[in-house]
């Protein structure tokens, strides 16, 4: 039963984070603090080693720590600099490179995406829908929400999470 927290915790929290960007263009913080609660709370019983989970810990501080800097030169919003540390937490360092490639096309196909969306389509065929209207406006920004939680949910199944469950699954 333990093992579907682990499959069930992460995934819903990024998904839900997407679709309250695309909505909102807003990442709320209880998604980001559920995610570390998250981890604080299943981590220990998972199956990890403490040294896995150390290095876990560290992941996303650093995250923390390069988001921060890139929310103050104003290259990021705040709630994608919270959700991308919130993630860099569950991804660990193993998979740091992959997970960040992954939001990078994700980001790029993304922006491509909403900019043919802003060009081709006329604002009439949005029917007075506020977020439609809202990811329409030429100068509005993106929901980057979507593409960390799109990065995220496709590298987890090759996190360290998965070989803990399987040691779990074994008996160990």
């Amino acid at each position: 039963m333990f093992e579907y927290t682990l499959l069930f915790i992460f995934p819903a929290a990024m998904m839900f984070a997407a679709f309250f960007d695309l909505f909102t263009m807003t990442i709320p913080n209880k998604v980001s603090i559920a995610l570390v609660a998250g981890f604080a709370l299943v981590a220990p019983f998972s199956g990890l080693p403490w040294a896995t989970i150390g290095m876990h810990v560290l992941a996303g501080a650093l995250m923390l720590g390069v988001c921060v800097f890139m929310f103050w030169r104003g290259w990021m919003g705040g709630g994608d600099a919270k959700l991308l540390s919130a993630a860099a937490l569950w991804i660990g360092f193993d998979h740091m490179l992959g997970f960040a490639t992954l939001v990078a096309i994700c980001g790029g196909l993304l922006a491509v995406a909403i900019l043919l969306y802003r060009s081709i389509l006329p604002p009439s065929w949005l029917l007075g829908q506020s977020w439609a209207l809202r990811l329409h406006e030429k100068k509005g920004g993106i929901p980057y929400g979507i593409a960390i939680a799109a990065g995220a949910i496709w590298i987890y199944p090759s996190t360290s999470w998965f070989n803990g469950l399987s040691i779990m699954a074994l008996g160990g």
